[in-house]
């Protein structure tokens, strides 16, 4: 018989997402940010859910990309959050680093200025993110 491994269950109390943001020099790099989320009572009569501090947004735009698609060293249109619903991208910030992301996973372009970064569809399929602006505050 295999042994079944277990996923420990997520975080309810915390987010995180990865960010990409330019330094003085502007070179681009990657960082983690962690949301603090805390139960709330926030749509009764349904129980109580994990809620975060609310940030400004105002639209949302999606973004497809299709196969073999390639995005030279470029800054950010705008500061925005990415949400992947679709396919497999590869972000290279102008340090070097580079990053795989696939469905699910939540991006903040904040590297505006700058040398930016480069983005590769990597998978056979389209790429598609969900995109919110998201203004500094």
């Amino acid at each position: 018989m295999t042994p079944m491994t277990h996923t420990p269950p997520p975080d309810p109390t915390r987010v995180e997402y990865t960010r990409i943001y330019p330094d003085a020099q502007g070179e681009s790099h990657f960082d983690t940010v962690v949301v603090e989320q805390s139960l709330a009572t926030a749509a009764p009569p349904a129980p109580q859910f994990w809620v975060s501090a609310p940030g400004p947004a105002s639209k949302y735009l999606f973004y497809s990309f299709g196969p073999g698609w390639t995005g030279d060293l470029h800054p950010a249109p705008a500061r925005q959050f990415l949400a992947l619903i679709r396919g497999a991208v590869e972000v290279e910030t102008s340090d070097g680093a580079v990053m795989r992301f696939g469905p699910g996973d939540l991006i903040l372009l904040e590297d505006t200025s700058g040398k930016g970064h480069r983005s590769r569809n990597v998978g056979d399929d389209y790429l598609t993110f969900f995109v919110v602006p998201a203004p500094a505050t």
